[in-house]
């Protein structure tokens, strides 16, 4: 398929596509009129790479897994540097729900303060 079957295919753009293939992460093949020619393979990657990014990955992050489905596995996760990849999205997230749950208690903390010292107000607008 040409890039722009592709694209659609995938719900992205050929820009996109075509700064993937700069970035190395979708091959660069070409017909012999020039044309770029894809098929399900080069799908399976750019569905696997945008499912990573829904879940908020980096592009650079999505590498191993690319890298993983293009020497043969049947998923992209099948492989131990996507399992590294996981471990390290896994420990940033469990760092960002910390300082969540953090602020979250202050801003409870806060709440109840203003809400016991001051009587309550209505708005008329």
């Amino acid at each position: 398929m040409r890039i722009g079957e592709l694209a659609e295919r995938a719900g992205t753009s050929t820009r996109t596509l075509r700064y993937y293939e700069s970035r190395g992460l979708l091959p660069a093949r070409r017909d012999g009129n020039g044309y770029r020619t894809y098929d399900e393979d080069d799908l399976r990657l750019l569905r696997q790479i945008r499912t990573l990014q829904d879940f908020g990955f980096d592009l650079e992050e999505t590498r191993p897994f690319v890298e993983c489905l293009r020497a043969g596995h049947p998923a992209g996760d099948s492989c131990p540097a996507s399992l590294a990849v996981y471990r390290r999205k896994l420990t940033e997230l469990d760092g960002l729900i910390g300082r969540l749950a953090g602020v979250r208690e202050q801003v409870a903390g806060q709440l109840a303060e203003a809400e016991a010292a001051q009587p309550r107000c209505e708005m008329t607008g």
